[in-house]
């Protein structure tokens, strides 16, 4: 991995124990965030980054408070680093199933909320098919709620991660050409990433077959590319997204081996970028699809890994400032 220099880490705790908070009840989305927030949050995620690389990664900093992960799809990767971050802050991390719960069964969100006042929890980390579900919950409970992805809306922990990530290579996002690649359509990611490289002062281009782009993507403020060499002409980040077939109603590209031949990174369509470019995936990775195996592993380039690794970091971050005591309500 490139080891360019990263910001001075920020300690995550002050003197008296806790540094500010963020003016928001709940974690939604990345949309309605400032400069001045995100930096909040990568700078304490920064802190804790060290922390976790040090010999004592856990504290006590959510000593007796309670965090529960209520995850109605699937998400190994993202419900262990939420499960990991609040443990490493010394709280109780309870995992809900839903397939053997009552909302299976027909309860409603409505009513999941209200069973969860009762338990009287402190965080709340929900991941839901429906776009807004997250937001109706937020509605009715009386704890923090931070959205681990809902629908095709947005996947906030997920573009912090990436942006702490980019930091800590590039030193700054504010100029930075990224290109974000794929299934722009289906994804949460994309979304939740063009919000804050845009927030940031990063140039965002989209580069997809235009079956996988959504309609009026140009509002959002990105350059819009149908073409992997022209889109990625000096790109210095270059952010690959899975193809998510399951998430596909109709015929959206002949085949996968077409789809990796105009859309799949490989070293051929790699070289147009810069060639200190980071090769950055959110995972999992289909291998062979969007991605070469041989790119996705390399380590000078690709900075995949280091995602996993910094997103424990990220939320704990999240989970400290949204547990503080002056967090006010969400604006």
């Amino acid at each position: 991995m490139m080891n360019s220099p990263a910001p001075a880490p920020v300690h995550p705790h002050d003197l008296d124990g806790r540094a500010a908070a963020l003016p928001h009840r709940h974690l939604l989305g990345i949309e309605g965030l400032t400069a001045p927030e995100i930096n909040l949050i990568l700078d304490l995620a920064d802190g804790y980054v060290e922390q976790n690389r040090g010999t004592r990664p856990k504290s006590d900093v959510l000593a007796g408070r309670t965090v529960v992960n209520l995850f109605f799809e699937n998400s190994t990767r993202t419900r262990t680093s939420f499960e990991l971050a609040a443990k490493r802050l010394g709280a109780d991390a309870i995992n809900m199933s839903v397939d053997g719960s009552s909302v299976k069964k027909g309860e409603t969100l409505i009513d999941t909320a209200m069973t969860l006042n009762a338990m009287h929890l402190d965080v709340l980390v929900v991941r839901h098919q429906e776009s807004g579900a997250p937001k109706l919950l937020a509605s009715k409970v009386n704890c923090a709620v931070i959205n681990a992805g809902d629908g095709q809306h947005e996947h906030p922990t997920q573009a912090l991660l990436d942006a702490l990530t980019i930091r800590r290579h590039k030193g700054a996002l504010k100029g930075l050409t990224v290109a974000i690649c794929g299934d722009i359509l289906h994804s949460r990611v994309a979304r939740s990433n063009i919000h804050l490289l845009n927030i940031m002062g990063a140039q965002v281009r989209v580069v997809a077959p235009p079956t996988l782009l959504p309609s009026a993507i140009d509002r959002m403020g990105v350059e819009v590319h149908h073409d992997m060499k022209k889109g990625l002409k000096d790109a210095d980040i270059v952010m690959m997204l899975r193809l998510q077939l399951e998430r596909m109603q109709g015929q959206f590209l002949p085949s996968q081996r077409e789809y990796f031949h105009f859309f799949g990174l490989d070293y051929d369509k790699l070289a147009l970028a810069k060639p200190d470019a980071l090769i950055m995936h959110p995972g999992p990775m289909n291998r062979g699809v969007e991605i070469d195996s041989l790119v996705a592993d390399d380590i000078h380039r690709s900075v995949i890994l280091q995602q996993v690794e910094l997103g424990v970091a990220v939320r704990m971050a999240c989970l400290d400032l949204l547990t503080r005591p002056d967090s006010r309500p969400n604006l």
